[in-house]
């Protein structure tokens, strides 16, 4: 398999990674977010601060995935690539899971009828961790 392709099912699985975290938020919120809502109820607040901690969960494999980049880049042209490209977009899968969890959390949340605002600022932390995880040109 070529560099291009590696990289083109690498882009799929972001953006089909994309739709799977905010995806049931989404249908969530379509089904059950325009309801009559007397308030928030009491689990709201530590659900958006639970939301809010989940990004501290992404450090740390957003730093495996940052050295196995490194890794992918000194392997590049040689009989190591091909092993590289599968360690990167393992260690890729893990952090995608890591990345999802404060629009999970946010879906969740959905429930306890958490704020419209605060619901789209655990969904845009999760598209701004996982952007994070796109392939960078330089790998190309």
């Amino acid at each position: 398999m070529t560099r291009g392709n590696v990289r083109r099912r690498l882009a799929l699985a972001w953006w089909r990674q994309m739709a799977l975290t905010l995806g049931p938020l989404l249908v969530l919120c379509m089904f059950f977010g325009g309801g009559e809502a007397t308030g928030p109820t009491v689990f709201a607040m530590p659900l958006f601060i639970a939301g809010v901690a989940s990004m501290f969960v992404s450090l740390k494999p957003f730093g495996v995935y940052k050295r196995s980049l490194i890794a992918m880049q000194k392997a590049l042209d040689t009989p190591a690539e091909p092993a590289a490209w599968l360690k990167l977009a393992a260690d890729r899968r893990v952090a995608f899971l890591a990345a999802g969890l404060p629009a999970w959390i946010a879906a969740l949340a959905v429930f306890a009828y958490l704020e419209p605002v605060a619901l789209a600022l655990l969904a845009l932390s999760s598209v701004v961790l996982l952007y994070l995880y796109r392939i960078p040109r330089q790998l190309a």
